[in-house]
């Protein structure tokens, strides 16, 4: 007997492969998997300018990515190889609502502590949500690919059937952007695996809100057997005891046995840098 229902998730439209250069925007959910792909020696970029929770965001950090590389050439259009630019772009919604400056009209991405009185709050229909996730994915080259997810936090200031019909939103404007551009963005069901998949508060952290880091971590292997190519999960097989060596923390670090078993293991670091060109140590580790 099967005791709880699996969602079904279809092998993307394209793969991620080894140490691939990436770009996590969007909620706090876009935090904790861009994580586990700087973890897992992956080029995540993560939230540059901080989590941004609704698609006007989202789309604001793109165009701050874009525009940084033309300040810096004194307003010149660059050549693309001249500036970083991801393979893969991970959006993450997390709420429709949007906080609009009254003074402005413009939506803003933080309130910075100032007074709520200066704001609007605004929730954004299917459509304005669409276009603006359009809007960022028209500013990117097009060879980059784009996966949509929402986020499974639940707002309680909404309350909790205004909650659903925040997510209910960004659930089909999600859907109206993947058959905008059917080549190239794809939706992962992060949202329904915790709804559907990990309906216990077991799986939710200490606020009854937020994923557990358990949570995380199933979203993430499956996240990985749908999108990850054979060579990228072959590269996190041989990356994994490599991973838990460096994280050790001895008890006598000065030790020789200690110095021994880190040399052993910074040779090994060395073969894989050979067997993958991508693969470069990054700092947490060193």
């Amino acid at each position: 007997m099967d005791f709880r229902t699996t969602v079904d998730i279809p092998k993307g439209s394209f793969e991620i492969e080894p140490c691939e250069d990436m770009l996590f925007v969007g909620s706090c959910f876009a935090d904790n998997l861009g994580h586990q792909f700087q973890e897992n020696q992956f080029h995540a970029l993560v939230n540059p300018y901080g989590v941004m929770y609704n698609p006007v965001s989202v789309k604001h950090t793109i165009e701050k990515l874009i525009l940084q590389p033309l300040i810096e050439k004194g307003g010149k259009v660059p050549n693309v190889n001249d500036k970083w630019l991801p393979k893969t772009v991970v959006m993450t919604l997390g709420t429709n609502h949007v906080y609009i400056l009254k003074e402005t009209g413009e939506i803003v991405d933080n309130c910075q502590k100032r007074p709520q009185r200066l704001f609007e709050e605004k929730a954004l229909t299917v459509d304005a949500c669409a276009d603006a996730l359009s809007e960022a994915i028209e500013l990117l080259n097009k060879g980059v690919r784009f996966l949509l997810t929402v986020s499974p936090i639940r707002y309680r200031k909404y309350g909790y059937h205004g909650s659903q019909l925040s997510k209910a939103t960004l659930l089909l404007a999600a859907d109206e952007v993947c058959r905008r551009y059917p080549h190239q963005v794809d939706y992962f069901p992060a949202y329904e695996i915790v709804n559907d998949e990990l309906r216990d508060y077991r799986f939710y952290a200490d606020d009854m809100l937020h994923p557990s880091s358990k949570a995380v971590e199933y979203i993430w292997e499956r996240f990985v057997d749908a999108y990850l190519s054979d060579g990228a999960k072959a590269f996190l097989k041989e990356w994994e005891p490599l991973k838990a060596a460096l994280q050790h923390r001895p008890f006598h670090p000065d030790s020789q046995e200690y110095k021994d078993f880190m040399n052993k293991t910074m040779l090994k670091v060395g073969e894989l840098s050979k067997k993958y060109p991508n693969f470069a140590l990054q700092k947490q580790y060193l």
